[in-house]
């Protein structure tokens, strides 16, 4: 008798195809941009196949790339069997369909990947309606008549004017729920409000950690509070803040709060959802901005996140640079092997002033103790602005390009 089959029920990854187009201003080249989009698939469960770069002035208003670069696309996603076409910057609705007209492929851009990166990592109902609010605005240009699953929604039924087409129905239906996510999340946010007076008013000093994705905020708040903060070697790995209690050298306590990484070209309807939650940023005495300094653009990392800081008026925030992953300029296998007292020499080397930030290894638990006698002193206004606080490794890619 033969034996029946199998079928796996997993669901088949989508096969990207990736576009990245050099324009200029940009932090990133393109290649080096694409790089990190084709993590960003991966860490959404996508599997890369092929990508494509083009060098431009401004983009194509009609289909962001030129109509050569275009035909390459369609050939090449076809011939590697991609499903899906990812841009690297955000495509406008008119620029996203005519786009999908010309390849026969679905097309998505970086902000949508991010938003759906986002809306699996979310956790919390704030975490959850903060992601879903940034989804909604995002979409609601985008709407082209296909939304009819949208009537689902809250108050639609017996809502529907007379004569009112499809199209016009969708938008409405998510011009409401925007409106109750919005309302919802302004509870939220009395919420937290309500909690940071009560703190300010205890005397809780409270300390930031920022910095860009996967550059070790959680690691590093695990090996200061011992929380068991959830860390991945991925882009967005947590999504939802976290706050514990941490004990300083002197016996003072503290509260140590992790929150959202930032990212190259963040998409503007998160930074507004999000409102709530990077404002626990606003009323924290000193932010640790924790860099990968293993990373080959660190240098970048660091201005993406000032640039971000300074989009919520946070420039000025004491700071203090932290670099982690120090280990890694030591151990290129992982091992630990190498002397903590080779670090300062190998930051030496790629001109960085040790001087003026913190190296540590949160992975291995290397120079804790010196990072929170730091602390300790900035909490008592021993702490550079963010922007200064940063001279140390920015002063090092003047030095050396090719340093960091």
């Amino acid at each position: 008798m033969a034996r029946p089959r199998v079928h796996s029920t997993e669901p088949t990854p989508d096969r990207a195809y990736l576009v990245a187009a050099e324009t200029p201003g940009q932090l990133l080249r393109a290649r080096d941009s694409l790089t990190e989009l084709a993590e960003l698939a991966r860490t959404a469960g996508a599997v890369v196949v092929g990508a494509a770069t083009q060098r431009l002035d401004h983009p194509n208003p009609a289909t962001y790339i030129g109509k050569g670069k275009l035909q390459q696309v369609i050939e090449e996603s076809r011939a590697l069997g991609a499903n899906v076409v990812i841009f690297d910057d955000e495509l406008s609705p008119s620029q996203q369909r005519n786009l999908e007209r010309a390849i026969g492929l679905k097309v998505i851009d970086r902000t949508a990947l991010i938003l759906d990166i986002f809306a699996t990592r979310a956790r919390t109902r704030e975490g959850r309606l903060q992601v879903e609010l940034a989804q909604m605005e995002y979409l609601l240009p985008r709407l082209a008549g296909q939304w009819s699953h949208l009537e689902r929604l809250e108050g639609a039924i017996g809502t529907r004017g007379p004569g009112e087409t499809q199209l016009e129905t969708d938008r409405r239906l998510v011009r409401n729920r925007i409106a109750k996510i919005k309302r919802d999340l302004e509870v939220v946010r009395r919420q937290r409000a309500l909690y940071r007076r009560l703190r300010q008013r205890r005397g809780v000093p409270v300390v930031a950690l920022v910095g860009y994705t996967n550059a070790g905020k959680s690691t590093l708040m695990s090996a200061l509070s011992g929380a068991n903060a959830h860390a991945e070697d991925k882009l967005f790995a947590t999504l939802d803040p976290l706050t514990r209690r941490l004990r300083l050298p002197s016996g003072e306590v503290v509260l140590l709060t992790d929150t959202v990484g930032f990212i190259q070209k963040l998409p503007a309807q998160l930074v507004a959802a999000f409102r709530a939650t990077l404002e626990e940023l606003e009323d924290a005495d000193l932010l640790l901005h924790v860099v990968d300094i293993s990373h080959p653009h660190a240098v970048q990392h660091v201005q993406t996140v000032i640039a971000t800081l300074e989009g919520l008026g946070l420039a000025e925030k004491p700071a203090l640079l932290v670099l982690n992953k120090v280990d890694r300029l030591l151990m290129p296998d992982g091992t630990a092997t190498s002397r903590w007292e080779d670090v300062g020499d190998a930051l030496h080397h790629r001109g960085v002033a040790v001087e003026r930030a913190v190296p540590v290894s949160a992975l291995h638990g290397w120079n804790l103790p010196t990072l929170l006698r730091r602390v300790e002193a900035g909490l008592d206004g021993d702490a550079p602005a963010a922007r200064e606080a940063v001279l140390a490794i920015l002063g090092a890619a003047d030095r050396s390009p090719a340093a960091v």
